[in-house]
């Protein structure tokens, strides 16, 4: 499989938003559908275009993951379930820590194992804690940041 890492463009929007939601589903099962609703349509309606978007694509040149950056901060990591470990999130990760540097931080999910295990296997550690997500929604989160 050949893989590459490129510039968001407008194009991709709605395959994006698709891994989103696909992603979201297969791994935040403490999400009910009202939940997943609620953020579908924030990505959906804009949150894609507030952040400096990467995305892998497959030897098609379609998308099959992506990182959504604000400075040094990871707002977003989303890989299509059928690309799930076959490397595409840490080559994203390690694409950020090339155009950004090595002091990235990231909000993870608490109750989002999976998550917090992939940040940790690549260095990150946690830093604080959070009783609500950004949108003020009563989801925990971990702050982390890359030990360098």
């Amino acid at each position: 499989m050949s893989y590459g890492i490129v510039a968001y463009q407008e194009k991709d929007h709605d395959r994006l938003v698709d891994i989103w939601y696909q992603a979201v589903v297969h791994t935040h099962t403490f999400l009910t559908e009202k939940d997943i609703e609620f953020y579908h349509d924030m990505v959906k309606n804009g949150a894609l275009r507030e952040v400096e978007i990467w995305l892998e694509v497959n030897e098609d040149a379609e998308p099959a993951g992506f990182i959504g950056l604000d400075g040094t901060k990871i707002e977003m990591l989303f890989v299509d379930p059928k690309y799930h470990g076959k490397g595409i999130g840490s080559r994203l990760i390690h694409h950020a820590v090339k155009i950004k540097g090595k002091n990235l931080q990231v909000d993870v999910n608490e109750q989002n194992d999976g998550a917090y295990a992939f940040y940790k296997r690549l260095g990150f550690i946690q830093v604080g804690r959070s009783e609500l997500d950004s949108s003020g929604q009563p989801f925990p989160l971990l702050h982390l940041e890359l030990k360098s």
